[in-house]
């Protein structure tokens, strides 16, 4: 990239409240469907900035907040996701180092969630995003990485399954590959995310793929 052109990331911040966290598989799957509705949400105002952030690397970084922070956080124009138990706002691309101050100042390392059981089986015919089982990822991590594979499959789909895609509200279910799913994914050609290895995991390290209905 130029270095005369603005690098920009995608701001998320998901509501994490000490007495009610949300579970991990919700904020994942909360994540991916929250870039797709960016993508697709054709806000006028935030055009320019999404074209230029979805034609550069598409980065992502999520922060959490909580309480008067979550409060600060929704006087920021965005789009909501509620996910069974996650509530994200995702935002409009900004410069990678003029967040909005509501926003600059939230944590965005450590960020780890759990599931009280393990997800069930994916509904038929929804896109699947599988994370490796051979990075080690936080909770932010792996939800910035399950939205990248989101976007990933998003730009891979023919018209007619975009408009499936919309159809079904965006949904995408977000699991932990075993090695062997894992292998098998990456046979099958799906779309693969690769990291630029600015947090957590070395550069170029595959963190996720999403396998898409009929392909």
């Amino acid at each position: 990239m130029s270095p005369d052109v603005t690098e920009l990331v995608l701001p998320f911040v998901i509501r994490i409240e000490r007495e009610t966290p949300p579970t991990r598989t919700d904020a994942l799957e909360a994540a991916a469907s929250a870039v797709l509705r960016m993508l697709t949400g054709h806000r006028p105002e935030w055009a320019e900035a999404v074209d230029t952030w979805d034609g550069q690397r598409i980065r992502k970084v999520v922060r959490r907040a909580r309480k008067a922070e979550w409060r600060r956080a929704l006087t920021v124009d965005g789009l909501d996701v509620v996910h069974g138990s996650a509530e994200l706002r995702v935002y409009p691309p900004v410069p990678i180092d003029a967040w909005p101050p509501e926003l600059s100042r939230l944590q965005v390392g450590g960020t780890n969630l759990t599931d009280p059981e393990p997800p069930g089986p994916s509904a038929d015919g929804v896109p699947v995003v599988l994370l490796s089982p051979h990075a080690e990822m936080t909770t932010g991590k792996a939800m910035a990485q399950a939205a990248h594979a989101a976007q990933l499959g998003w730009w891979a789909s023919s018209e007619p399954a975009r408009r499936a895609w919309l159809a079904a509200g965006l949904a995408v279910a977000v699991r932990d590959a075993t090695p062997q799913q894992w292998a098998a994914g990456l046979a099958s050609g799906a779309p693969v995310v690769h990291d630029g290895g600015f947090t957590e995991v070395e550069p170029g390290t595959a963190t996720a793929l999403v396998a898409l209905p009929g392909r």
